[in-house]
């Protein structure tokens, strides 16, 4: 009996390492650690870190800096304004990252040249096991880095911040939602903006009469097919209305 007990013991033992590097996980690098977890600490993304549903590293690069100063930064060959982050530094701390989370997570940078995160990136990380993170500061980081670790180049949008940690916490907050665990009606998911190509319809809760406002009488029928009908063409509309770069993608494949 204690030989079964002892056998029972370590197929639990395996079977909790196999659920915790089944979880997906972020590691960050940056020169503010204080700013994670941040808003991903509140809400559906903070209960899901709570409960294990993802996981967070957070890294100072701060703690690869080189010399007495503890300098990350320097100024760039062939002048110009401001400081670039050092290779070297950032290299150190992507392999010890690495070594931390495991090879099989995606490497990413944030940055103008970029590209522009979507709702389709969003899906394609939540699908994997995780992602390191490097948060920009100063003029970039050196050129060598992204091309000897192989770094993604991601961009949150057309305008300049002071860094990319808010940047960070966009991305975040918009896998981990997607993550089994975290948000409780999945089938929500499936119907917002961006996940059919197309932007989401309007929303109506009671009252149903507010300030000389009625809701849409469709939506108080109870007929659930008129109901649908609805909601797509109020999105094709919208969508139309208001971004014609969306509407001509979805168009070109859904109406042809």
């Amino acid at each position: 009996m204690k030989g079964s007990a002892d056998q029972r013991e370590v197929s639990a033992t395996e079977e909790n390492k196999e659920t915790s590097r089944s979880v997906w996980a972020a590691h960050v690098l940056t020169l503010y650690p204080d700013m994670f977890p941040g808003p991903l600490g509140q809400s559906l993304a903070g209960r899901g870190l709570e409960k294990g549903a993802w996981d967070l590293q957070v890294t100072n690069i701060r703690d690869h800096s080189v010399g007495k100063h503890n300098t990350v930064d320097d100024s760039p060959f062939g002048g110009g304004a401001g400081m670039v982050m050092r290779p070297d530094v950032l290299g150190n701390a992507i392999d010890a990252a690495k070594a931390a989370s495991g090879g099989d997570k995606r490497l990413m940078y944030f940055s103008p040249r970029g590209r522009v995160m979507d709702q389709a990136l969003m899906r394609e990380l939540s699908a994997g096991s995780g992602v390191i993170l490097v948060c920009g500061r100063f003029e970039g980081i050196d050129q060598r880095v992204l091309e000897a670790r192989d770094v993604e180049e991601v961009s949150l949008g057309d305008f300049i911040l002071s860094g990319g940690e808010i940047a960070a916490l966009a991305m975040l907050d918009a896998v981990v939602r997607l993550l089994p665990g975290v948000t409780g009606n999945q089938a929500s998911l499936s119907e917002e903006s961006f996940e059919t190509g197309l932007l989401e319809y309007p929303h109506y809760t009671r009252p149903a009469v507010w300030e000389d406002r009625d809701v849409p009488e469709v939506l108080l029928s109870g007929h659930h097919e008129k109901i649908k009908e609805w909601r797509q063409r109020q999105s094709e509309e919208l969508t139309k209305q208001r971004r014609a770069d969306l509407w001509d993608r979805w168009s070109d494949e859904n109406l042809k």
